[in-house]
Formats: structure tokens, C-alpha cells, sequence
């Protein structure tokens, strides 16, 4: 019950990494707004964890949308102490000057832009409060990037620097800035990566990491419970790497 007490939100939280972060929030004692454009997907998870989650409908790539969660997670739970920025998009495998400028501003809006909202709509709280936990889900493609998913990567590498930069900002007023990268999961972002799903690409994908699995929603669920837990008081400005030895 590492969590017991606490009260957060989940962006994305309806389906892949954001739905293994949110159950395993549950377990540790959290409440969790599940923050999610897809409805569906946030209220089935809703449904499978019990009271303590509520599923809520947004678009957080708008201060608007940030906001009405911020607000929708103190009326339903009566406060906030953990902001997990896990919902992102990609774009399919292709040279990088054939990303068309509405992909390219999506992937920027999702990915970027709605880390900068969460820090407006939730900082001046976290800082009245003196507490506060921000996970940003990065990743791999951040760090060592792939061929043909240029600007995705580069929209990663962007999340990794904002939150150390956020880390050195905020910690003065007790507020906590952390990262994960995860490597390649089978999540329904995976075929986007692939940009087909065959087993001759899940191959090459798989050759890359050396523990020789995909990461799952448990994975990613796991680190982010300790480093929003205060178990991880001490520990800021970190971009943890759960990618199977992938960036080694």
C-alpha cells in the first residue's frame, strides 16, 4: 500500500501502459483519475478496479481539457498529490521530411505540449500544498533513437529534458519530476511503431533488447508506483530506462 492515501491522475489511462500504471496505482492504495479521450477504454478499466478510480473523458492537449481533470479529480477524490503524463502518440515508419505537418503537430501537441499543460494546471496546487509527484512517460526513442520515427523520438527526447528541467525548478517547493523510458511494448501503439505487424518485424524489434521480451503495462506499472511513491523521495530529475537492457 505504497500509495495509501493518495490521489492521482492517469492521462491515458484507458488502455497499454497508462491502463497497467492505473491498476497498479489501485493495488498500491490510490485513487486515480483515468484521463482518457477514449471513454470506453477508461471506463472499462474503471469498471475492473473498483470505486477507487473514475474514468473521465478529455482531451489533455488543451490547458481546458488539462484543467477540467485537475478539477474533475478534486471533486470525485477531494484532492491531488500525483500527475502521470503517460498518454502519447506516434507516426508511422517513414523519412523524415515525408511527416506530414498535421502528424508532425500532433505527435508535438500529445506528446510535449501536454506535459506543459499538466505543469500549469497542476504545479501551482502541488506548490500551495508543498507535495507533490510528476511522472512523465518518455522513452527509448528518447535516448537512442530509431531510424524512421524521427520526430516521435525527438518528442521523447523533448519529455526527458523537460523533466529535469522541471526536477531543478520544482524542487525546492517539495514537488518531485521523474521519467520512464519503456522500450517497444504490445500495446495498440506497437503497430504504429512497426508500421506492420508481422513476425519477421517483431523479430528485428525483439533482437534489439536483450532480454529478448516486449514490455507490458505491468513493467511500466511497477517503476511508476516507486517513483511516485515516497519510497522515492530522494530521487528527482531521473529518466528511468525499463527497456530490457535496450539502450545499454
Amino acid at each position: 500500500m505504497r500509495l495509501e492515501n493518495k490521489i492521482a491522475i492517469v492521462t491515458g489511462g484507458g488502455s497499454g501502459f497508462g491502463e497497467g500504471i492505473v491498476r497498479k496505482f489501485v493495488a498500491e492504495g490510490a485513487k486515480v483519475l483515468i484521463a482518457d479521450r477514449n471513454m470506453e477504454g477508461a471506463e472499462r478499466v474503471a469498471q475492473t478496479v473498483g470505486a477507487q478510480a473514475k474514468a473521465f473523458e478529455v482531451d489533455v492537449a488543451s490547458l481546458s481539457g488539462f484543467q477540467s481533470a485537475v478539477d474533475a479529480a478534486q471533486s470525485a477524490f477531494g484532492g491531488l498529490h500525483i500527475l502521470v503524463n503517460n498518454a502519447g502518440v506516434g507516426h508511422l515508419p517513414q523519412p523524415l521530411e515525408a511527416v506530414e505537418e498535421d502528424v508532425f503537430d500532433r505527435v508535438a501537441s500529445v506528446n510535449m505540449k501536454a506535459i506543459y499543460f499538466g505543469a500549469r494546471a497542476t504545479v501551482p496546487l502541488f506548490k500551495a500544498q508543498k507535495y507533490g509527484a510528476i511522472l512523465n512517460v518518455a522513452s527509448t526513442g528518447g535516448v537512442s533513437p530509431r531510424p524512421n520515427l524521427t520526430w516521435y523520438n525527438a518528442s521523447k527526447g523533448w519529455a526527458i529534458t523537460a523533466t529535469r528541467g522541471m526536477a531543478v525548478e520544482l524542487a525546492p517547493f517539495g514537488i518531485r519530476v521523474n521519467a520512464i523510458n519503456p522500450v517497444a511494448g504490445d500495446t495498440p501503439l506497437l503497430k504504429t511503431f512497426m508500421g506492420e505487424d508481422t513476425p519477421e518485424i517483431r523479430a528485428k524489434f525483439l533482437s534489439t533488447i536483450p532480454i529478448g521480451r516486449f514490455s507490458t503495462p505491468e513493467d511500466m506499472g511497477n517503476a511508476a508506483a516507486f517513483l511516485c511513491s515516497d519510497e522515492a523521495s530522494m530521487i528527482t530529475g531521473v529518466a528511468m530506462e525499463v527497456d530490457g537492457g535496450r539502450c545499454i
